[in-house]
């Protein structure tokens, strides 16, 4: 069978973060890399999903009642007016939302630019469409970006656009000037926005998610990729959306139709409980007024963490659920041969930074950093932080301390 595998599967093989997984797996190691929460969602929103099920929302279905909350979200938050009728597209998940927004756009040989580092799957869809992927690499370590080297990246061929923002792995959340920058380009190449909004509501330090669509001229150019998995620790759950102009919100409704159908039937329909949450609950996904250790807190155990370790972090993430690392200093350790190491000595896993960088290898620092989740419960960092004094303690395993 493998001589009848297509030429796509056989570029697509296992990376070496799969193989430092199998080896977290048997050693039992603490998780710090899969950017997923380990601990319950909210009570509500379960219930809000065992009752579906109860009530026989189990078959084939569309809840058109997502669509109008997401309608009246977007209209709230960022004055856009949104058709939840016809400029709303429910998927599996914003994995398969972005996919479908790429097939629906994107053609052989059109190129589409990303900045890197970027989340892996990216390069993966658009791959899979037939475009070329362009590389704007974004400036340690405060992951800058350079306006002339985005602009020079435009031509004749550029398609599309991929914004991350609040940004997996480093946490950056683009600013103002940064957007208006993205969105200049996009309008004087007559090219599409497509961005990936999941950490929308996961923001620090008084910085605020805007999307590039509210920019003059962006909300006919911009397919806005969203779910509920961070925000409602759901990851599970898959229920994600594209909003976007009419036409093309129905070519990605008719590719996730050709591809899944449908999306769980009775989490659409328990959806419509977590999208109407009050706005107390996302002040709470920052730590504000809680007295439970939220996401703000939980970045800032973090840090301390890795700094008494050695790591260098000279850019504070502001939103998202990670922290992108640069290694001590003194460390001759690979990224990847770090993290392999920190498995076996220290029984914590975290991600190795190279598999988010795609462009110039020749640049050092792409090996010098690891990604840490730190959406993890309490008796995880805790757990976590003990490993990490016990390997100072003992002064066991020289190489990956400073």
């Amino acid at each position: 069978m493998e001589g009848k595998l297509s030429s796509v599967a056989k570029n697509f093989t296992p990376s070496p973060i799969q193989e430092l997984s199998q080896l977290a797996q048997r050693c039992n190691a603490i998780n710090l890399a899969e950017g997923f929460p380990d601990f319950p969602a909210p009570p509500c929103i379960k219930e809000a999903a065992v009752s579906a099920i109860n009530n026989d929302f189990n078959q084939y279905r569309h809840v058109q009642g997502i669509c109008d909350q997401l309608a009246l979200k977007m209209k709230k938050t960022h004055g856009l007016d949104v058709n939840p009728l016809t400029d709303i597209a429910i998927c599996c998940g914003q994995s398969e939302a972005f996919a479908a927004a790429i097939f629906s756009i994107i053609s052989q040989g059109d190129e589409v630019l990303l900045f890197d580092p970027c989340y892996e799957t990216y390069e993966g869809c658009i791959t899979l469409a037939g475009g070329i992927p362009v590389y704007v690499a974004l400036e340690p370590p405060q992951w800058t970006l350079d306006p002339e080297k985005l602009m020079r990246s435009f031509t004749s061929r550029t398609k599309a656009i991929v914004l991350n923002s609040p940004h997996n792995p480093t946490g950056k959340v683009f600013s103002r000037d940064e957007l208006e920058i993205i969105a200049e380009g996009c309008r004087r190449w007559d090219c599409v926005a497509i961005t990936d909004e999941v950490y929308e509501y996961i923001t620090y330090d008084n910085q605020k998610h805007e999307t590039i669509a509210k920019l003059p001229g962006m909300q006919e150019r911009t397919i806005i990729t969203s779910s509920l998995s961070k925000t409602f620790s759901v990851t599970g759950w898959r229920i994600g959306w594209a909003i976007a102009p009419a036409s093309a919100a129905s070519a990605i409704q008719n590719i996730h139709i050709r591809i899944t159908d449908s999306a769980p039937a009775p989490f659409q329909e328990a959806a419509l409980t977590a999208l109407r949450s009050p706005i107390e609950y996302f002040e709470t996904l920052r730590g504000v007024g809680s007295g439970r250790m939220e996401y703000e807190l939980k970045r800032d155990f973090c840090m301390k963490l890795l700094g008494s370790v050695g790591f260098r972090i000279q850019f504070k993430p502001q939103g998202s659920l990670f922290l992108f690392a640069e290694l001590p200093k003194d460390c001759l350790l690979s990224d990847v041969e770090y993290v392999e190491e920190l498995i076996k000595q220290a029984g914590v896993v975290v991600v190795p930074g190279r598999g988010f960088f795609h462009g110039n290898e020749s640049c050092k620092y792409q090996k010098r950093y690891i990604r840490v989740a730190f959406c993890k419960s309490e008796a995880t960092l805790n757990a976590a932080a003990q490993k990490f004094g016990e390997l100072i303690n003992a002064k066991a395993c020289p190489k990956i301390l400073y």
